[in-house]
């Protein structure tokens, strides 16, 4: 898994054993090479000695003893060869230990890295990768080997590394805390990737190191608290706005009310009775945006309960069918056949995140289509579609979908769909949409083991 360089350590040793083994072969061979010099000249002697006369045997036999030098030449010769082998035996052990240590070190290296939460992989200075832990494998979603092979294999959706990594090459500085979200399995998640430059022990630069690790519950979490700081505010705002505003349309509506029974059976012109409707009308729409933005600024926690989405849905289908006939829309339950694992959630505001989602696609088919409500377990979450085949919504409008009171319609409060996210989100699930010419579907994924 990792590619491992030649250490220069390892290097030294080769060389070292290599030098000592050629000056022990060629002592060896000089050595043998003398005696058989040696060898040679006692032939010659022996063959002289021969054919001498008895005056000069004596010579000539002093001669062939100091040529006898051979012996203590093979003395030397077996000193050499066993101070050779020592050391030969002494540098192997060296080398063989030192390569176990070596093995040892890589072994706890590749082992601290497989361990690791976040992923860590290295660059060479042309951006090729040289060494990938587990971790990282798994969290950039990689197939095979990818070793040698260029940053750039990592895919589209995490370009962000490529792009810090030529930073960091480009400019020798590091880079941290990069978050980016990637979709894995239909879900969003979040990535917080740095890299840094990759050194050895004389500071010559070798490429870069790159660590991601996965960010999204604690995204999550800062997003949440984000989000109470900002209910808080608007809990309190909404308690004042409930004081200072409801009471009087409250007293305002009485008075209206009053003043209709009064003129009842006067004769009365057509312009006051249609201020009296719109003074009506529009008492009773500030009176539901009041209950909206209370609803909405909320700071109370959703009840838990075992909650069948199934029977929320067939339910929701029926009440929904007299409504539906009379705007030409035909309705469509999608079950599976298996029965699906109940979640922890509050049954009340998920009828309401149904009920928010149906209307609004019955109200984007005013000239009739299908609205098709489904629901189906991927892994350990079940998602929700409910889809209409309208005409979609504008793309310069897709971004505000979930804001609050924002709405395309003339009625409406425009707090619905910010509702449904609001509350999708306290039950720790997500919502989205796809939207085009043909339709739009809203999915809203659930977890089925709710954390409590």
């Amino acid at each position: 898994m990792f590619h491992v360089y030649e250490t220069r350590v390892s290097r030294g040793f080769q060389l070292a054993i290599g030098g000592l083994t050629i000056l022990s072969l060629t002592g060896l061979i000089v050595t043998l090479w003398i005696l058989a010099d040696f060898q040679h000249e006692q032939e010659i002697v022996a063959h002289i000695i021969r054919d001498l006369p008895d005056s000069d045997l004596a010579v000539a036999r002093e001669l062939a003893g100091e040529l006898r030098f051979q012996s203590q030449l093979s003395i030397l010769l077996v000193l050499n060869i066993c101070v050779t082998a020592v050391a030969l035996a002494l540098l192997v052990r060296a080398y063989l230990n030192s390569e176990r240590s070596l093995r040892e070190v890589k072994v706890l290296a590749s082992d601290v890295l497989a361990s690791m939460d976040q992923g860590v992989l290295t660059t060479d200075p042309e951006e090729v990768i040289t060494s990938i832990n587990p971790r990282g494998i798994e969290l950039l979603g990689l197939h095979g080997n990818v070793i040698d092979q260029p940053l750039s294999v990592v895919g589209i959706e995490h370009t962000l590394l490529s792009v810090i990594c030529s930073h960091v090459n480009a400019h020798h500085s590091p880079v941290r805390d990069c978050d980016y979200t990637i979709t894995t399995q239909g879900h969003e998640q979040t990535l917080r990737a740095g890299c840094s430059l990759l050194r050895n022990e004389q500071q010559e630069e070798l490429g870069a190191v790159i660590h991601v690790r996965d960010v999204t519950e604690r995204a999550l979490m800062e997003q949440r608290l984000r989000r109470m700081e900002r209910y808080a505010g608007l809990g309190s705002l909404a308690t004042g706005l409930q004081h200072e505003i409801k009471n009087p349309l409250s007293a305002l509506s009485l008075h209206v009310q009053l003043l209709d029974e009064a003129l009842m059976g006067q004769t009365t012109s057509p312009e006051v009775n249609e201020t009296l409707g719109v003074i009506h009308t529009e008492i009773i729409r500030l009176t539901a945006v009041l209950e909206g933005f209370r609803d909405y600024a909320s700071m109370s926690e959703p009840g838990r309960s075992d909650v069948d989405l199934a029977v929320l849905i067939k339910k929701l289908a029926r009440f929904m069918s007299p409504q539906a006939e009379q705007q030409h829309v035909k309705v469509e339950v999608n079950l599976t056949e298996e029965s699906l694992p109940a979640i922890k959630a509050d049954s009340v505001h998920m009828d309401q995140v149904l009920l928010n989602l149906a209307l609004n696609a019955i109200q984007a088919m005013p000239d009739g289509g299908t609205l098709s409500i489904g629901l189906q377990q991927e892994g350990e979450w079940l998602r929700i579609k409910v889809t209409d085949t309208g005409n979609g919504i504008p793309a310069e409008f897709r971004d505000r979908i979930f804001d609050p009171y924002f709405t395309t319609r003339n009625e409406g409060t425009g707090m619905g769909l910010a509702l449904c996210e609001k509350i999708v989100r306290q039950h720790d699930g997500t919502i989205d949409l796809k939207t085009g010419a043909g339709g739009t579907t809203f999915s809203v994924i659930l977890p089925i083991n709710e954390k409590l």
